[in-house]
């Protein structure tokens, strides 16, 4: 694989992985350096990318691993790991306040569930994958994701019914 391959076939996914990084590592500086990071050593590994049959897959494997690996070494929980979750904003006090009360609840809804479920639910919602690169990145089957998805969907809809029904008595 050449320079031209490379920016075409790898270095084009950059902006696509920045949501998942950013989101695993808790910040875009350090998502920013990561990919950097990433792009080096996939530049290093491109006579190998070239021959592989799904260089998407690849190139976003590489990326959740590094995150692991990343978080591994600065200790922190990948169970804890910060994301981000901006639901709409309005301009009325008391709406920001309800939107803030809600991210925090379906944030602690989200942490609670099976790892596999948050990180597809995660991709899939939040992140905006498509089920192709979730599967790749993953390393698990569309139909497998599917059912994760909609278990963790289910899981969460049921534990807010159950918050906002408590709270209306």
């Amino acid at each position: 694989m050449n320079k031209k391959e490379f920016k075409l076939k790898v270095f084009s996914l950059s902006e696509h992985l920045f949501p998942m990084v950013s989101r695993m590592l808790g910040n875009n500086a350090n998502a920013e350096d990561a990919i950097q990071e990433i792009m080096m050593k996939l530049w290093v590994r491109r006579k190998q990318i070239g021959q592989h049959p799904n260089i998407t897959g690849f190139v976003f494997l590489t990326a959740r691993n590094y995150c692991i690996d990343l978080m591994r070494k600065k200790r922190i929980e990948i169970d804890d790991s910060p994301f981000q979750l901006d639901i709409l904003k309005s301009a009325n006090g008391q709406e920001q306040l309800e939107w803030k009360e809600l991210n925090t609840i379906i944030k602690k809804i989200l942490k609670n569930l099976p790892e596999q479920q948050r990180e597809v639910i995660m991709m899939r919602d939040l992140d905006g994958y498509e089920f192709i690169e979730i599967a790749a990145a993953t390393q698990l089957k569309v139909e497998h994701i599917r059912v994760l998805l909609s278990r963790a969907r289910k899981q969460v809809s049921i534990k807010l019914e159950k918050t906002y029904s408590y709270e209306r008595g």
